[in-house]
């Protein structure tokens, strides 16, 4: 992906990201030399930026936020992708998917406020939170936030209280079987036979219902679980019209897709479903809420090593990044780490059974144990793919280590 391309240009001119400092550097079409392309990038961020980064960074390459936003769209040309923020709220990633034509997904008033201040206009944004603080509803009442999900009679009530003007998508919980790494069913969503009163608690209410959402599980590994999804929402929606409620207009499909072929199956699973459920209902908007797929692979986190202990064969290393930061994925979010040494290996050169830590003082802040790595040194660097989803969203100060802190450098491929 050309920096000189008109997409790209209007990318680089977003909010968020025309006041950052872009790198620029080729990324092979082979995924193992699109690896080291990046770990290129790495060393030459090591190598020259004044100052030189003396803790962990990430790497934020804009041109594959491209690549994935236009293969969205050519698997689902008809659902348009509203991200969810909480997955990662970096400005420059948020900013260059406003460009793209993105809607957001934002759970809280500081995340409405983050996507406002990009200049995101408020109709493009969805409050996809079913329990909403009092307050935060009210705020967005004021910024003009129309739309909002709910699942409980009492959410009803709430927003009749805080913002009576907001529509409403009753959000329906998944079915089971979609084998996701994170079951949003147990905390959210209608049960079937909840979908009627919910129903009838908005009309008496005098709360519009726009639509339906729901959200088969963050990382659902058995796409077949969409079909069944799409066809509740489609029963939500003939009891909605057997009520006598206005025609709803808007279908949320949810999230959790991963790049890759499990999201071309899934894409063509979805299309199939919409055809059958909603082929007839034209007027129908269908977005989703994808959160990873934009995110997780386009960052790719650096971190140096700041400690070392022999012991025997063993070797133990720690890092300025953990599991208390941005590594929080390997607990909340099933991540697998398998970092590699920025510098090259040499021919012959030996490994070792190695574990690593993280930086604070907390023994469950391990990152890896008994993985094999070449001999390190104080001041190496080891990199980590995939690291942009949940990660320094998740992240604490925990110790003094402020995930916060981080930096993140924008950077281009073509």
């Amino acid at each position: 992906m050309g920096g000189g391309s008109p997409t790209m240009q209007a990318v680089l001119l977003a909010p968020g990201v025309r006041d950052r400092k872009v790198v620029s550097f080729s990324r092979a079409v082979d995924a193992l030399k699109e690896k080291d392309a990046v770990a290129g990038l790495v060393s030459t961020i090591v190598a020259t930026s004044s100052p030189a980064p003396r803790s962990a960074f990430h790497v934020l390459d804009l041109a594959k936020v491209v690549d994935l936003f236009r293969a969205w769209r050519r698997a689902l040309p008809d659902v348009r992708p509203y991200y969810a923020v909480k997955c990662n709220p970096e400005p420059a990633l948020v900013g260059a998917l406003a460009a793209l034509g993105a809607g957001f997904d934002c759970a809280s008033r500081a995340e409405i406020e983050a996507v406002l201040a990009l200049g995101v206009h408020p109709r493009h944004i969805v409050y996809a939170n079913p329990c909403k603080p009092e307050p935060h509803l009210e705020y967005a009442a004021e910024v003009g936030v129309g739309l909002a999900t709910y699942d409980s009679e009492e959410e009803v009530a709430k927003v009749r209280r805080c913002h009576p003007g907001c529509e409403l998508l009753l959000r329906l919980k998944g079915p089971d079987g979609g084998e996701a790494k994170v079951d949003l069913g147990t905390k959210y969503g209608a049960h079937a036979d909840e979908v009627v009163p919910l129903l009838l608690a908005a009309q008496r209410a005098g709360v519009a219902v726009a639509g339906v959402s729901f959200h088969v599980g963050s990382g659902a590994s058995r796409v077949g679980v969409y079909r069944g999804a799409i066809e509740a929402a489609r029963a939500a929606f003939d009891a909605a019209a057997a009520l006598g409620m206005p025609p709803m207009r808007v279908l949320d499909i949810g999230g959790g897709f991963t790049a890759g072929a499990t999201f071309d199956e899934a894409a063509a699973v979805i299309n199939d479903a919409l055809v059958r459920c909603f082929g007839d209902l034209p007027c129908v908007e269908v977005i989703s809420e994808p959160g990873r797929y934009f995110a997780e692979t386009a960052f790719t986190l650096a971190a140096r090593v700041i400690g070392k202990r022999t012991r025997g064969a063993v070797r133990e290393y720690w890092i300025d990044d953990g599991l208390y930061g941005s590594l929080n994925c390997i607990i909340m979010d099933h991540y697998v780490p398998r970092p590699r040494p920025l510098a090259s290996p040499r021919p012959g050169d030996k490994t070792h059974t190695s574990t690593v830590f993280g930086p604070t003082c907390d023994s469950l802040d391990t990152v890896v144990t008994g993985y094999q790595l070449p001999e390190m040194s104080v001041g190496d660097w080891l990199i980590f793919e995939d690291m942009g989803a949940y990660t320094t969203a998740s992240g604490s100060n925990f110790n003094g280590f402020a995930t916060s802190e981080m930096m993140v450098y924008v950077a281009n491929s073509s």
